[in-house]
């Protein structure tokens, strides 16, 4: 067991996009990707956590999106942006299922691993809504832009790497719908993949709640959903070492521990760009406030164990060794 958890700690697992595809992959390079994070559960499972797993869906989000547009004008009118982060769950959620339940066997551990279709809610009053920043879908000309703006009343903005993309809201996540069916499955001893993209979008109005236009960020709703369920770790699992400052300049340096105080400093000097690490580490900060003794942990897939032994990776916590901040 890794030093300072006990067995049955419950670890909510953050999958990165690159969990699925990376840049410059094929389609067919899903199921290779899925397999190494299914390793990556499955031997948390080997040593006695309970885990439950999240993950993101912006490039299948995209795919849906294209598909859809390419069929035509009346099947994009049936497709929200709601249903589409839905048939991603339910896409990518058979996927690591699948995976994650061959990767147990093969240890000689029963298949107990079920995916939720997991709903965010989120404020009708969130100032994201009146200034639209998430790019989602397919690039498109000015033309082709200014067409479909007009068709369907969407907002598009330039991309820096060229051409226009649609823009939706992204607000902040309140609660997970389904936590406490998470939890459940949880303490029945499954390992339960939720809030897949963030989870669906929804708005509350009296006892009915309803799908919105929106993108929640995959990092905040682990958090919240980390928070909800009592977990003792939120590790989330991306494609580089950890959080470093001066990142990509010959001075930069990989954070060992910082404070969520320290972290919240840093984010407000910029340090964290607001596209990449930032909600990381905002997710990070958020977890630790909000719980009694847990660490957040922000580390690259294929190193989670040695992260959490404390050999590599940035944890968020409390106290780090009486400082703020701790480098490697």
């Amino acid at each position: 067991m890794v030093a300072g958890l006990e067995k049955n700690s419950l670890i909510v697992v953050a999958l990165g996009g690159n969990a699925f595809m990376r840049k410059g992959e094929s389609f067919d390079a899903q199921w290779r990707n899925v397999r190494i994070a299914a390793e990556t559960i499955a031997s948390l499972v080997e040593q006695g956590y309970r885990v439950v797993v999240t993950h993101g869906n912006g490039p299948q989000v995209g795919i849906i999106l294209e598909w859809v547009q390419r069929a035509g004008k009346e099947s994009s009118r049936g497709i929200t942006l709601d249903v589409a982060d839905a048939m991603t769950q339910g896409w990518l959620g058979y996927m690591l299922q699948q995976a994650i339940g061959n990767a147990l066997e093969e240890r000689g551990l029963e298949r107990r691993v079920v995916a939720v279709v997991s709903q965010s809610l989120v404020s009708k009053d969130d100032p994201a809504w009146r200034e639209p920043t998430k790019p989602i879908g397919p690039f498109y000309s000015k033309e082709e832009a200014e067409k479909l703006a007009i068709e369907y009343g969407w907002v598009f903005k330039p991309d820096p790497r060229g051409g226009y993309r649609r823009v939706v809201p992204s607000p902040k996540p309140l609660s997970i719908v389904e936590a406490r069916t998470v939890r459940m499955l949880v303490d029945n001893g499954y390992v339960v993949i939720a809030v897949g993209g963030g989870g669906i979008p929804v708005v509350r109005s009296n006892h009915w709640i309803q799908g919105v236009e929106a993108v929640v960020d995959k990092d905040y709703a682990s958090a919240v959903l980390a928070r909800e369920i009592d977990a003792d770790v939120l590790a989330i699992l991306t494609d580089v070492e950890g959080a470093y400052v001066d990142y990509g300049r010959p001075s930069q340096k990989l954070i060992k521990c910082m404070t969520p105080h320290k972290a919240r400093e840093l984010l407000e000097k910029g340090e964290f760009p607001k596209g990449s690490m930032g909600p990381k580490v905002e997710a990070g900060a958020m977890f630790v406030e909000h719980s009694k003794n847990g660490f957040s942990l922000i580390a690259m897939l294929e190193r989670a164990r040695e992260a959490l032994e404390g050999l590599t990776g940035t944890r968020i916590m409390s106290d780090c060794e009486g400082q703020d901040i701790l480098f490697f």
